[in-house]
């Protein structure tokens, strides 16, 4: 077989061919492949600690492709990149997953235009959430201070009940607020509290934020999404996104929120904004247990999509009627 050409294979790190850099990621990445295998490489150390040991999903965007998630590894991948196979209940089939626990599967990763890391909530070997996720969704066309009041809420809300989070961008128009658990709390457990803990933020201020699953029912309200629990992932700190700009999830201190916009934090902007910090493991608070009056509460709530469908139903038939 003749050797590949410079124009083909660009370099080697640690071991990994990576190729095509200097092509553009994708349609309105204003950035390159390089960008992306370069900005990955330079987080690996903090990244990586939120991947290890979690099946990972990815959104992978090929050349003229739409993006597109990827969860079963390809049969190509390196027999080196550790995965795990986890049963599909939705699907009713076994996903092989990697596994990114070192700096060589992310950069094999970042060759194949991985651009989005959405690990699981849990680890391999620890039947149990290592921390509950909200997720702050704006409605279509927001501005992005509406969705700092919400955050506001939460946070409130987290106070009230004895407990303390972290929060950073999603990479798109909203925030996360992640409160790290403690091995004693269980699945159920943890979907609860994040059920009653996105109800009292919606008391807290029912102007500004709201529970309600249904979109048509929001309001213009930020959606406060007690949803990303169990099987769920999450788009981890650090990831890129795959939007125009390749904007990146990014730690915020909670005295900061009102003056930041997720368009700060990119692909090319977030390894300067860092300055060799680590600001998510150094802001993140000890695992925590959760109180018993939230989880009653919690356990109390409909599970949201169940709940939806129930309500979609329930209106599809008065229709017809």
């Amino acid at each position: 077989m003749p050797p590949r050409s410079r124009a083909t294979t660009v370099e080697t790190r640690d071991g990994v061919e990576l190729t095509n850099l200097d092509q553009p990621l994708f349609d309105g990445a204003e950035a390159t492949k390089r960008d992306l295998v370069d900005y990955l490489d330079a987080v690996h150390e903090r990244i990586l600690p939120e991947l290890r040991r979690r099946p990972l999903s990815v959104i992978r965007v090929r050349p003229g492709q739409e993006p597109f998630m990827q969860k079963n590894v390809p049969k190509y991948t390196p027999d080196w990149v550790e995965t795990t196979t986890v049963w599909a209940e939705a699907s009713h089939r076994e996903v092989r997953y990697a596994l990114a626990n070192d700096r060589r599967t992310l950069l094999w990763f970042a060759n194949q235009r991985s651009v989005e890391y959405h690990p699981t909530l849990m680890r391999v070997g620890e039947p149990h959430p290592t921390s509950l996720i909200l997720d702050l969704d704006p409605p279509a066309g927001d501005d992005f201070a509406h969705v700092v009041r919400a955050a506001y809420l939460v946070r409130q809300a987290l106070d009230d009940s004895g407990l303390e989070g972290v929060v950073k961008t999603s990479g798109a128009k909203g925030l996360h607020v992640v409160v790290p658990l403690d091995a004693g709390v269980g699945f159920e457990d943890a979907a609860a509290a994040t059920r009653a803990l996105a109800a009292r933020a919606e008391r807290v201020d029912p102007e500004v934020a709201t529970t309600a699953y249904i979109k048509e029912d929001r309001g213009g309200k930020v959606f406060v999404d007690s949803t990303r629990a169990g099987g769920a992932t999450v788009v981890a700190a650090y990831s890129p996104r795959a939007r125009p700009g390749v904007p990146v999830s990014f730690p915020v201190a909670w005295g900061d929120l009102d003056r930041i916009t997720p368009r700060d934090f990119t692909v090319r902007t977030a390894v300067g904004l860092l300055d060799g910090s680590d600001p998510w493991r150094e802001r993140m608070p000890a695992p925590q247990a959760v109180p018993a009056d939230v989880l009653e509460e919690g356990h109390a709530i409909p599970v949201a999509r169940v709940a939806a469908m129930h309500e979609g139903k329930r209106r599809a038939r008065a229709r017809r009627q």
